[in-house]
């Protein structure tokens, strides 16, 4: 198997459930070839840097798996058929990929949303506005 990502837009007037709906079909074309997702993430709907197909936004879909190369075939020939699917673009980030490595690479992945996590969270509180501190600098003026 191989290592590939895919980004997807679908038209984001479609509905959560018809997002889903392709999401599921593309993730069981994934699994039935004996593939496995590694990572999902929706990142819902965003403005489009030019306008496709008479639409400003779309809803983007982030993919990361391993799979044989015949699957990303299918996957693509699904999105070329579907209008529902503005655009998608697939890369491959490496070869053999085994089970271990397939583990590894999610574990990877969970480690760094960790981090990012615990990032924002120390922004946040550092963040914090303390409104007696400025009203007592406004009275000391």
């Amino acid at each position: 198997m191989r290592h590939y990502e895919t980004t997807y837009i679908l038209r984001p007037n479609l509905g959560e459930e018809q997002f889903t709906e392709i999401i599921e079909r593309t993730n069981a074309i994934i699994t039935d070839d004996g593939g496995s997702i590694i990572c999902l993430d929706r990142w819902g709907v965003k403005r489009l840097a030019y306008e496709i197909n008479r639409e400003v936004q779309g809803y983007y879909v982030y993919l990361n798996y391993a799979a044989p190369g015949k699957t990303v075939d299918e996957i693509e020939r699904i999105f070329r058929i579907d209008d529902r699917a503005l655009r998608y673009l697939t890369v491959k980030l490496g070869e053999g990929m085994n089970a271990e490595a397939i583990e590894a690479e999610k574990q990877r992945i969970a480690d760094k949303a960790a981090a990012r996590e615990r990032a924002q969270a120390e922004n946040a509180e550092g963040d914090e506005f303390d409104s007696e501190s400025l009203e007592d600098d406004a009275a000391e003026e």
